[in-house]
Formats: structure tokens, sequence, C-alpha cells
């Protein structure tokens, strides 16, 4: 039993740890998403979002007609607080018929890092 628990271990070890480095060392080119979409509340914005970065967000009721306006065949990087909601906002995206490339950014700081953008705050 306890080797069994030490190999579990050992293999979280090793997923967590390639995980988080591929997560950390891969980069997105800004120019090439029709939108970088932050899908967070009002507040959330405010404390603080990516520098060109539009708020769409998924708890918001005109959710869906925000996403009307966009171009379903095009590429959008989509980031919030852990990547959930985000996560979320591409699962309808792909629902409604997007087509083109949807890039789950996952967290803000994770989403600036990724794109080398700042982060801002205010409205």
């Amino acid at each position: 039993m306890k080797l069994l628990k030490f190999v579990v271990g050992a293999l979280i070890a090793v997923f967590a740890t390639t995980s988080l480095t591929a997560c950390a060392t891969e980069t997105y080119d800004p120019t090439a998403y029709a939108a970088i979409i932050d899908v967070r509340t009002p507040e959330e914005w405010a404390e603080g979002h990516l520098q060109g970065a539009v708020r769409m967000g998924i708890a918001d009721s005109d959710f869906a007609s925000q996403l009307a306006t966009l171009d379903p065949a095009k590429d959008y990087y989509i980031y919030c607080r852990s990547g959930n909601r985000a996560g979320q906002a591409i699962d309808y995206m792909r629902s409604v018929g997007f087509t083109g490339e949807l890039i789950n950014g996952g967290a803000v700081a994770n989403a600036a890092s990724q794109l080398g953008l700042e982060v801002v705050t205010g409205e």
C-alpha cells in the first residue's frame, strides 16, 4: 500500500510540474486574435485587466448578444480569474458556432505573461 501511495504521489508531482512548466513557457502573439476577452465581473475588471482587452462578462445577462457581435470564424483569447469561466465561455462559444481558435488564457496574470501585455486598472 505504501508503494502504491508513493507511485501515485510521484505521478501527480511529475504531472503538476510538467503542466505548470508548459503553461509558464507558452507564449502567444496578441495581434493574432480578433479580440482578447475578459469574462470576469465589472469589479474584477476594475481591479486589473489586460491592456487592450474587452470585457464580456459570462455572468452578464447580455453575454450571448455581446458574443453575437463577434465573427465566429476568427480567433479569440479568453481569460478570467482562474480559467474556469474562460473554459465555460469557450464551451458556450463553440456550442453557438464559433469555429476559430479559442484559447483559454487562465488567470489574468497568466494571460499577461503569455501575451506579454500589461495589466491596467480602472474602467
